[in-house]
């Protein structure tokens, strides 16, 4: 990352991964209780920021797909400026590297960064409690990218407690199907009652080599993604067969652990013909953590 007083280059929007995803409930309102472990990745989208001096936020590049008006980049910049009052304006790049649709949290850490990045290049110096609570705002996952941390997620994923955790390389294959979230929420086939998990659960296993983290949990949403989507089945069954997998959120994206890049890339050279993966290893925290306190 690249930092002046009029711009922030090349500040990386993580992608993240659920090592499980269990649903606790439903709420009256329609929303549902979660249990996960949120692993933030060095691989995602990169961002550029531009200061402005006429007070507009703009996106400079296109994203197909995703109108400027409903980016959340474009959303997260004008909450920030309605929130704080600066005049401040600026051009937002985005470079896509994450697939949308895919579990990853592509748009939501997206946003995260535009709103770290602009708290840094605005000079607006909030708290990182201060950008969660406009974060949450964004959606659901958004808090979690803000937060910086690999964290312990419960309640609707705002419930964040750090976790420290291993070193590891993944390779993440992503079929060519956009799974919409919505609709797997919805479906009468959704497990709702899975019984709670306490985060010592999970630190138990955590330096655990036999099958993790097939060894802890699972993601109550694969089930039915599977069902409904054949790609996402076939990625699931031949990973599986390779080594212990699982689905990140609701998919479409499936991942495999590995201690060692060559292990990771080894299993991706030998992916099928125009299958979509990538090896990636973990992180501790967020690339701009430091830009909040």
């Amino acid at each position: 990352m690249t930092d002046s007083t009029r711009s922030l280059r090349n500040c990386l929007a993580p992608a993240k991964l659920n090592l499980f995803l269990h649903i606790t409930g439903r709420r009256p309102n329609g929303y549902h209780d979660l249990q996960s472990v949120f692993q933030l990745l060095n691989w995602g989208d990169t961002l550029h920021f531009t200061l402005r001096d006429d007070g507009r936020v703009a996106r400079a590049t296109d994203v197909p797909g995703v109108p400027e008006e409903s980016d959340l980049v474009v959303r997260a910049a004008n909450l920030l400026k309605a929130h704080t009052g600066t005049v401040a304006g600026v051009d937002i790049e985005i470079d896509k590297c994450l697939p949308m649709g895919a579990g990853l949290g592509g748009g939501s850490s997206d946003a995260a960064t535009t709103l770290l990045a602009l708290n840094r290049l605005w000079q607006l110096d909030l708290s990182r409690a201060e950008l969660q609570s406009l974060a949450v705002k964004l959606g659901a996952d958004v808090p979690f990218f803000v937060f910086g941390k690999n964290a312990f997620a419960e309640g609707i994923g705002e419930e964040l407690a750090e976790v420290q955790l291993p070193t590891r390389w993944f390779l993440v294959v992503t079929p060519r199907v956009h799974v919409a979230t919505a609709e797997i929420f919805s479906d009468e086939l959704l497990t709702r009652d899975t019984k709670p998990v306490t985060i010592a659960d999970f630190l138990a296993r955590r330096n655990s080599d036999a099958g993790w983290p097939d060894s802890f949990g699972r993601n109550d949403m694969q089930q039915v993604v599977t069902s409904k989507y054949a790609e996402v089945a076939q990625v699931v069954k031949w990973l599986y067969n390779v080594t212990p997998s699982r689905m990140t959120g609701s998919g479409a994206s499936v991942f495999a652990v590995f201690r060692s890049r060559h292990e990771a890339e080894a299993v991706k050279a030998n992916l099928p013909t125009g299958w979509n993966g990538a090896v990636a290893e973990s992180l501790n925290e967020h690339p701009l953590f430091a830009f909040a306190s």
